[in-house]
């Protein structure tokens, strides 16, 4: 699979561009802020029906302007497929597949799986628990549509439970019936969704494992692993466990919405705490490959890869062996952002890989 077109319009900083590919490496070079990441915001808007870096669709719409329309054309197996959004103000979000309007945008999610590996994603070591989930279930969601669906049902359960918790306060008294229905359908789902996550983290680890020792020639031993609640117990009896807690605090404080991902390296320090930059940027990277990786595997075609100024921060040595590695037949389509055109070229000569590079200035493009 991959993105042969890409046109965009009164996109972020963009009036009105549009971008004929290669099927192996594109880069888009110029000065920060002209607008490289925007192009790669555009391509994952395509992919996952929204930006990688800001929800509020809005947002997006270039200054003065009152809609965009984002639109690509991908090929997989000599198929194409015209893919286009657009968004005025005020109104709802349209997503098309060949002029098809979708009923809901979750039947779209996984049919063109992509990865971004961006400096935004420090997030996921240095914020909360929230991010490292969402991590998780952006990588299942890619594959398995129904686990968006279960997730969505959790979320609606747990909001209704906590708004139950909440209004003891006013009312004086707690319905326990109510609570014991809630509970029973909170387990349920909150069980299958622990279930599919255990399953994904069992075959994700020896990816990442297997990425972050090519990354450091295995200098630096790291671990990652999956930390839940119902580890020890199951749902029904945390939560009977957790009632006098929950009812002070007028939330539900255990449940799948508490699982984490601990990173850490040389023996268990903590990675947010104890790694440097480059570690942690290493680490991260890994983590994006293994997800590349796993999607692969379960898509049974190759996913498109966006790397957002993936140089900052990296030696040269860890440079050139990603890009080695990514510039291999495991992988696909790629897309690339830098400051420095040169650097591009430098090391894709080096390697002996065509690539296509855009210079970026402004809004504007130059092939």
């Amino acid at each position: 699979m991959w993105l042969r077109q890409l046109s965009v319009f009164n996109f972020k900083n963009y009036t009105e561009s549009s971008l004929e590919f290669l099927p192996q490496i594109n880069a888009f070079a110029g000065a920060n802020g002209a607008g490289k990441t925007n192009l790669l915001d555009a391509i994952h808007y395509l992919a996952l029906c929204k930006s990688y870096f800001n929800p509020i669709d809005s947002q997006h719409i270039k200054k003065g302007f009152d809609w965009f329309i984002v639109q690509g054309e991908f090929e997989r197996d000599e198929v194409p497929d015209v893919i286009s959004c657009s968004l005025k103000k005020n109104q709802k979000k349209q997503f098309k597949r060949n002029k098809k309007d979708y009923q809901r945008l979750a039947d779209h999610i996984g049919l063109f799986p992509l990865v971004m590996i961006s400096p935004n994603d420090t997030i996921i070591v240095t914020e909360g628990s929230e991010e490292r989930r969402k991590f998780m279930d952006n990588v299942i969601s890619q594959t398995d549509n129904h686990y968006l669906d279960i997730l969505i049902q959790y979320n609606k359960i747990l909001l209704q439970r906590n708004t139950l918790l909440k209004q003891v306060k006013e009312k004086g008294v707690l319905d326990l019936g109510v609570l014991e229905i809630l509970n029973l359908q909170l387990s349920e789902v909150g069980e299958r969704i622990f279930e599919r996550r255990k399953q994904f983290m069992n075959e994700f680890l020896p990816e990442f494992e297997r990425y972050y020792a090519f990354l450091t020639e295995g200098a630096e031993e790291v671990s990652l692993v999956y930390e839940s609640p119902l580890m020890g117990t199951d749902f029904e009896t945390l939560l009977r466990n957790s009632l006098e807690k929950d009812r002070v605090l007028e939330r539900t404080s255990q449940g799948i919405h508490k699982d984490d991902l601990l990173f850490t390296i040389h023996d268990d320090m903590a990675l947010k705490k104890f790694g440097s930059q480059g570690q942690q940027k290493s680490f991260l990277i890994a983590l994006k490959l293994a997800q590349y990786s796993f999607l692969r595997s379960k898509k049974k075609y190759k996913p498109l890869l966006l790397l957002d100024d993936i140089f900052d921060k990296l030696d040269d040595k860890r440079t050139k062996k990603l890009m080695q590695l990514v510039s291999e037949d495991e992988f696909g389509q790629i897309f690339i952002t830098d400051t420095d055109a040169e650097r591009i070229k430098d090391i894709f000569v080096e390697i002996a890989q065509p690539i296509r590079i855009f210079e970026v200035k402004g809004g504007t493009i130059d092939v």
